[in-house]
């Protein structure tokens, strides 16, 4: 029996992870790429295992430097070949910056480095499913058809000073968000932005304290952190196909942030 295919990029821990323990009840079978930590990307898998809707769903870990085109053709052949479809991709990696710097001093290796990650490898791995899709149109086994589901971040449209190369990679991805969706639209596949606020995972654990105090100040209007599953239970109603007559559609997932306030 066949089922929906989902792959779930950077779904070794944090967001991916909290996305594909809400995909695994579902029924769905799930690719679980990973960009180096192994241990993690099997933990999520037995993870998912553990809460499967049935013994006979598939879930595979898979290794993929997004920014290395050769790495993303391999990850999307293995997918293909390994699972015979795909039905959404969830492009949910990415990094921080590897040092903090105000822009006078940012550099541009760093540059390099967030923008090849946050945004060349999720438009260009849209791209092969984008062709696959194309080729194979009206197969989706996903209520509405396809889905390609853009995680990107408050930092689209909020700037942070002390890191602006991550800010551009995600404003770079919301209009990759826009792109995709209008050459798609008639095409049968369903593009959606979730736009994640301050959320708790290994990439804020270390200014945890600072965002505890913003937070309890009101930086957030739910005054809490957001957790990995908000962003998977709207994964969970996307791929259901709780959105029929929605593509391009940003869904923030901030607690509020975004409300502009007196």
């Amino acid at each position: 029996m066949s089922r929906p295919v989902v792959l779930v990029t950077g779904a070794s821990r944090g967001l991916g992870r909290g996305v594909a323990l809400s995909l695994a009840p579902e029924g769905y079978d799930l690719a679980i790429h990973y960009a180096s930590n192994r241990q993690a990307a099997e933990e999520t898998v037995n993870a998912c295992r553990a809460v499967a809707k049935n013994k006979d769903q598939r879930f595979i870990s898979v290794p993929a430097q997004l920014a290395s085109q050769e790495d993303r053709t391999h990850l999307m052949k293995r997918v293909l070949e390994g699972f015979g479809r795909l039905d959404a991709l969830i492009n949910n990696a990415g990094i921080a910056p590897r040092e903090r710097a105000d822009l006078p001093d940012a550099k541009e290796d760093v540059f390099d480095e967030v923008i090849s990650v946050n945004l060349k490898g999720p438009y260009f791995l849209s791209q092969l499913a984008a062709r696959h899709w194309l080729a194979h149109p009206g197969q989706s086994l996903l209520p509405g058809g396809y889905k390609l589901i853009f995680v990107t971040s408050i930092s689209a449209s909020t700037a942070s000073v002390n890191r602006g190369e991550y800010c551009i990679s995600k404003a770079g991805l919301a209009m990759a968000a826009q792109l995709w969706a209008t050459r798609l639209a008639a095409e049968g596949v369903q593009v959606i932005e979730l736009r994640p606020g301050v959320m708790a995972t290994d990439m804020t654990a270390g200014v945890k304290e600072k965002y505890d105090k913003l937070i309890a100040e009101g930086l957030v209007p739910q005054k809490r952190w957001g957790k990995p599953e908000d962003v998977g239970l709207a994964c969970r109603a996307i791929c259901r196909g709780d959105f029929p007559f929605s593509t391009g559609d940003v869904i923030y997932l901030d607690g509020g942030f975004h409300l502009r306030r007196l």
